[in-house]
């Protein structure tokens, strides 16, 4: 079983077939990340723009002024998080109780605003120019974030790979391709409308 690989050079063959991203991370540790990138080759830098709830990391990019296709872009959801102190440092969860009574000390509390990259590639890598590149930059992210996961299945040169991140860690993964007449039940009915091959 090979072990997945993340190659920083983008080919005109290369394409992102699917993408399932789930994972969240403070709005500041996203710019920390930004902060000093070195982003994939063919991606100049990454413009962040903020819309309402919604983040956008952008590819900016040398490119030909005829070539109108928007480039590439990661978008997240954002969302406020309350936070508790405990003596292991700031959690999710509240702590336990360490008494019963008016004496007992009250949590502190603060909310923090985190950048959530959940959901498939229409929601969260979207546009076609640079869209390998800055699916890389989803899976660096991922691992700068330590936590969630990002599944993909790309191909390069019509070969097919898949990459898998758990937890910050790049996990081994497989590309299984099954026949969609398997999958259609004993009977013969043609089932075009479930057919992943028909466009």
């Amino acid at each position: 079983m090979p072990e997945p690989t993340s190659p920083r050079k983008e080919e005109t063959t290369q394409k992102v077939y699917r993408l399932r991203s789930d994972f969240e991370l403070p709005l500041d540790e996203v710019r920390d990340f930004l902060d000093g990138y070195d982003p994939p080759e063919s991606v100049d830098g990454i413009d962040v723009t903020r819309r309402g709830n919604k983040l956008m990391l952008t590819a900016v990019a040398d490119r030909d002024d005829s070539d109108y296709t928007p480039t590439a872009l990661l978008k997240a959801s954002l969302k406020e998080r309350r936070l508790y102190e405990t003596d292991e440092g700031w959690s999710r969860e509240p702590p336990e109780p360490d008494g019963i009574g008016p004496d007992e000390e009250e949590t502190e509390t603060k909310t923090v605003e985190y950048a959530c990259f959940k959901g498939d590639r229409e929601t969260v890598l979207q546009n076609t120019a640079l869209q390998y590149p800055m699916l890389l930059v989803l899976v660096d992210i991922a691992r700068f974030a330590g936590r969630g996961e990002v599944t993909a299945v790309t191909a390069s040169e019509d070969e097919l790979s898949a990459t898998r991140v758990v937890e910050g860690e790049e996990r081994p993964a497989t590309v299984e391709v099954v026949d969609p007449v398997e999958e259609s039940g004993t009977d013969n009915t043609s089932n075009w409308r479930d057919n992943s091959l028909i466009g």
